[in-house]
């Protein structure tokens, strides 16, 4: 056992360009490691942290004694916003917010966007595709999840920005271990920023009603128990950046993944029926959100390692989907594997109640992109990863493509009337 592991080491860059040589040594030399750094139990194998998602507790927000006790008082706003999601309860408070929110959020519901997604992606395509070259997060897997977001909450689109700004700055507490200074006044700022626009959304609702999530949230009542007003702004926060986060990441490194196995990009291209199975594999394969943290509520024996109630553990869901006793050839890029039992969206009662919406995004945004961009290819290999350890995304992704022959032809009559 190499007592110097740790996942601090994501925070060179280097490594978290590609994690996943770390993530395999700790995988094979220690399973279940005590982080000494984090002062953490780090879990990499697939079944451990299945055991670890269905029965450690995930309620691990911090009293504000204890915050003040660490010297992190300024992150009080934070964590109270974060104490009222889904996403730190157990149940029965965390079913409670769960069912009010799966209400809202039906499967019928996502479906219908369908159509409406489609146009979003066409719309944002037809704005760069004349020019040849395009930064496809920027300009796409950025933009179209924050629109979509805004539109299912209900929420004026021109918003979106701010909306994608906000969601940036609130996943930097999800995904980041250290928390900085000038990081933590920003997302205090943001937190207090997105409060006080989803209580006005809330007002707005009571004099002029209309779809969204948040009318749903507002009037959502399951066994007669209906959602507080801080709930339904937290929840609201959290869904707003869950749509996003996971979505913009599958775009980003999903289309990356894709143009540096072109044989694979090939055979997409050449059967289109294959995206919901490449989608999968994708989210497998470069997992959006890399890991998650449990407490342990009791004394229990994972990997022959002795786990004391109240310590803290990091389910690395990536590792986990990289595991090799549960994927064979787990590094490959098999966009035929056509296995969901993949840990992209956690599992058990904290499985991502938005996946079927982040699926449809990532099917629709690929296929939008292979059959309208022509010879795609990466314009530079001097990309940069987000620095967010547990929320692997690209900061930029520029590419090239042949215009397609009427773009051309539209420009050169602007140049003639010009």
């Amino acid at each position: 056992m190499d007592a110097g592991l740790s996942l601090c080491q994501l925070m060179e860059p280097d490594i978290m360009a590609s994690p996943y040589r770390l993530y395999r040594e700790l995988r094979e030399a220690d399973p279940v490691h005590w982080d000494l750094f984090l002062h953490a139990w780090v879990v990499t194998r697939y079944a451990d942290i299945v055991t670890v998602l269905s029965r450690y507790s995930a309620d691990r927000t911090l009293t504000p004694e204890k915050l003040e006790e660490m010297g992190l008082g300024a992150m009080n706003p934070i964590i109270q916003v974060m104490s009222r999601q889904m996403l730190f309860r157990d149940p029965p408070v965390h079913t409670r917010l769960r069912n009010l929110c799966a209400a809202a959020f039906t499967p019928a519901r996502v479906a219908i966007l369908r159509g409406h997604i489609q146009d979003i992606a066409d719309s944002l395509i037809d704005r760069f595709i004349g020019k040849g070259r395009a930064d496809i997060v920027a300009e796409l897997a950025a933009p179209m999840p924050a629109i979509v977001t805004a539109e299912l909450l209900g929420v004026p689109v021109s918003d979106h920005e701010k909306l994608k700004q906000w969601s940036i700055d609130f996943a930097e507490i999800l995904g980041n271990f250290q928390h900085q200074p000038d990081r933590v006044s920003r997302v205090a700022a943001s937190v207090r920023d997105m409060t006080e626009y989803f209580r006005a959304a809330i007002r707005e609702q009571e004099v002029n009603p209309h779809e969204g999530l948040v009318n749903s949230l507002v009037n959502a009542e399951v066994d007669g128990v209906r959602l507080t007003e801080e709930e339904i702004i937290a929840n609201s926060i959290l869904t707003m950046i869950g749509g996003q986060e996971t979505a913009t990441n599958l775009i980003g490194s999903g289309l990356l993944t894709l143009l540096q196995h072109p044989e694979q990009l090939r055979m997409l291209q050449d059967d289109p029926s294959l995206i919901p199975l490449a989608v999968e594999e994708l989210l497998r394969y470069e997992s959006p959100i890399q890991h998650t943290a449990r407490v342990a509520q009791e004394d229990f024996v994972l990997g022959g390692k002795q786990i004391r109630r109240g310590q803290s553990v990091l389910a690395v869901l990536a590792a986990g989907n990289r595991d090799p006793e549960r994927f064979p050839n787990p590094d490959v890029l098999d966009l035929k594997r056509g296995d969901k039992g993949h840990l992209a969206f956690g599992w058990a009662a904290h499985f991502c109640f938005g996946a079927p919406l982040a699926r449809m995004e990532g099917q629709i945004a690929f296929s939008t992109l292979l059959r309208r961009l022509k010879n795609l290819a990466l314009a530079s290999e001097d990309f940069v990863w987000r620095e967010n350890l547990g929320l692997r995304g690209l900061s930029g992704l520029p590419v090239t493509f042949d215009v397609p022959a009427e773009e051309l032809r539209a420009s050169r009559l602007e140049l003639v009337h010009e």
